[in-house]
C-alpha cells in the first residue's frame, strides 16, 4: 500500500498542482458507417484530444467512443477518459503523471483505471519526424464481469508515440501502450495515416491492436479495430 500511496502522490501532484491556461489545441476524429436494408448497421466512432502548453507544463487530455450495432445487436460498446501531465526537466526529457479510465462491455473487465508516475524522453524532434518513449511505475484497479470481483495491484507503465511527416499533407503515426502487472498485461496499439484535406480537416485511417493476457476461457485475448474517420484540428 505504500507503493500506491507514493504513485497517487506523483500523479496527483502532476495532474493538479500547476499553473493553467486556456489556450488548448487539439484533434478531433469522426468515424460512422450506417446500412438499411437486408442488414441494419450502426457504427459509430469517435475521439478527441487536446493539449495546453505553458511554460514546463505540457497537458493532455482524451476521450473516445466506439459502438457498433448490428441488426439490433450490439457488438462494440467501449468508452475511455485518459489524461496525462508532463513537466520539462530539459529540452528533451520530463516527468509525468498519467491517468486512464475504460469501459468495455466486450471483455471480461467491467472496468479498468490506471494511475501512474514516471519519466518521458523525446529522442528525435525533428520537423518531420517525432519519437518519444515513457516508462514508469503504476496503480490499476479493474472489476471482472462475470464475478463482480475488484482487483488491485502494481503495474509498469510503457508507451512509445512516433509521428512522420510523409508529405506536406500526409502523416503516419503509431502509438503504443503497456500497462504491466500481475493479473494482467494491457497492450494498445495504433498504426494510422491522416492526409491533409485543407488546414482544418484531414482523412484518417486507424488500425487498433487492443490485448489483455488474462481473460476467461472462451474469450479472444486480441481485438483488432480498422477504422476509416474525417478529422478536424482545432
Amino acid at each position: 500500500m505504500r507503493g500506491v500511496g507514493l504513485t497517487m502522490a506523483l500523479v496527483t501532484g502532476l495532474l493538479a498542482v500547476q499553473p493553467a491556461s486556456a489556450d488548448w489545441s487539439g484533434k478531433g476524429t469522426f468515424g460512422g458507417v450506417l446500412a438499411r436494408g437486408n442488414t441494419d448497421t450502426e457504427t459509430i466512432n469517435l475521439n478527441v484530444d487536446v493539449e495546453n502548453t505553458l511554460d514546463r507544463w505540457k497537458h493532455k487530455a482524451g476521450a473516445s467512443w466506439l459502438r457498433t450495432v448490428n441488426d439490433d445487436v450490439t457488438s462494440a460498446d467501449r468508452w475511455e477518459l485518459r489524461g496525462e501531465s508532463q513537466y520539462s526537466l530539459t529540452e528533451r526529457s520530463y516527468l509525468l503523471g498519467s491517468l486512464r479510465y475504460e469501459d468495455d462491455r466486450f471483455t471480461d473487465f467491467d472496468y479498468q483505471a490506471t494511475a501512474a508516475g514516471g519519466y518521458g524522453y523525446r529522442f528525435i524532434m525533428t520537423e518531420t519526424t517525432k519519437l518519444e518513449g515513457q516508462i514508469g511505475p503504476g496503480f490499476r484497479q479493474a472489476k471482472r464481469r462475470a464475478t463482480g470481483e475488484k482487483e488491485e495491484n502494481m503495474i509498469g507503465r510503457g508507451a512509445m508515440n512516433f509521428e512522420h511527416k510523409l508529405t506536406g499533407t500526409t502523416l503516419i503515426y503509431d502509438r503504443l501502450l503497456v500497462e504491466s502487472g500481475s493479473d494482467n498485461t494491457f497492450v494498445q496499439n495504433a498504426l494510422g495515416m491522416e492526409v491533409k484535406i485543407n488546414d482544418s480537416f484531414a482523412l484518417g485511417l486507424d488500425y487498433t491492436l487492443r490485448h489483455n493476457s488474462d481473460v476467461l476461457p472462451g474469450t479472444d485475448k486480441t481485438d483488432q479495430v480498422v477504422t476509416a474517420n474525417l478529422v478536424y484540428g482545432f
